[in-house]
């Protein structure tokens, strides 16, 4: 074959594998554009969260789960929090730090961050890389909730659980969603690693694609989704509050309830559950 034969073959495959690729990204690509985030990165010494993107929740109502901890503030003096030692700070090493703590009398302190009344949002691709803790009794999860909870309630409001995990079942998360008539693990699907690998034994990237009628979970990667829920995915007379309107970020570290149980002998403390970020990215499908 003469170099101009071999010139017109390898234009042609140039040309097919061209109009492969812009096929394909007619069909399906989206433009992405980042529009929020916390990397947890900005502190030369150990430091509260950014106060305009998290506060804290705090107490020991048991948070409807009949959880054992006290969740505690940063600096708080309530009793058994040690404002010496916050069960959560910004660290030098660029990571939020979530700390899970037993005193000498059995007693369990964590903390609960929420951005509720500072940041949340509707729609696009939301993603939390996180490391977390492993042992029996702990529940680390990231999870939203509807701006609206104070007007409507709790589940009316909508409810995203984008990565929970309970100790006993150190390499599977949980993604579920909740609302009014699907409460309970009536909406939850497990992910689990290959080769009985871990979650606590590195950072794992937990994601939301939310789009109208439609969530999507995933892990890692965007490709890798493991579950997706949309309104016909409910069970009758159920209410689809996602559409609704804007949600706000949950971080928090429990300790026992009713899901993973009490910490046993087995359990060490303290434990954390370390994120390295959160980010929201706005997601728009390009044209055909």
């Amino acid at each position: 074959m003469t170099r101009n034969s071999w010139l017109v073959v390898l234009s042609a495959i140039f040309t097919v594998l061209s109009g492969i690729s812009h096929a394909q990204e007619r069909s399906g690509q989206f433009t992405e554009q980042l529009i929020w985030s916390d990397e947890f990165n900005d502190s030369a010494s150990s430091s509260p969260p950014y106060a305009a993107n998290w506060k804290f929740e705090t107490g020991s109502s048991g948070w409807g789960n009949h959880e054992l901890e006290t969740y505690c503030g940063y600096d708080s003096t309530q009793p058994l929090c040690d404002p010496a030692h916050p069960n959560a700070f910004i660290g030098k090493d660029g990571f939020l730090h979530i700390v899970a703590r037993r005193d000498g009398q059995g007693h369990y302190t964590s903390a609960r961050l929420t951005s509720q009344g500072l940041q949340s949002f509707q729609y696009g691709r939301i993603e939390a890389r996180i490391k977390i803790p492993k042992g029996q009794g702990f529940w680390p999860a990231f999870w939203m909730l509807g701006d609206n909870i104070h007007d409507v309630q709790w589940p009316a409001s909508g409810e995203l659980d984008i990565m929970e995990n309970i100790g006993k079942q150190p390499g599977t998360i949980h993604g579920s969603i909740h609302g009014t008539g699907f409460i309970g693990d009536v909406m939850g699907l497990p992910y689990t690693l290959p080769d009985n690998r871990a979650f606590g034994d590195d950072f794992h990237t937990f994601g939301l694609i939310w789009s109208p009628r439609k969530i999507q979970y995933y892990v890692d990667t965007p490709t890798n989704i493991y579950a997706t829920f949309t309104p016909s995915s409910l069970p009758h007379g159920a209410v689809w509050p996602f559409d609704a309107g804007k949600f706000f970020f949950i971080l928090n570290l429990a300790v026992g309830g009713d899901w993973p149980g009490p910490p046993d002998a087995t359990s060490r403390f303290p434990q954390e559950m370390l994120v390295d970020y959160v980010r929201v990215y706005a997601r728009q499908e390009m044209p055909n």
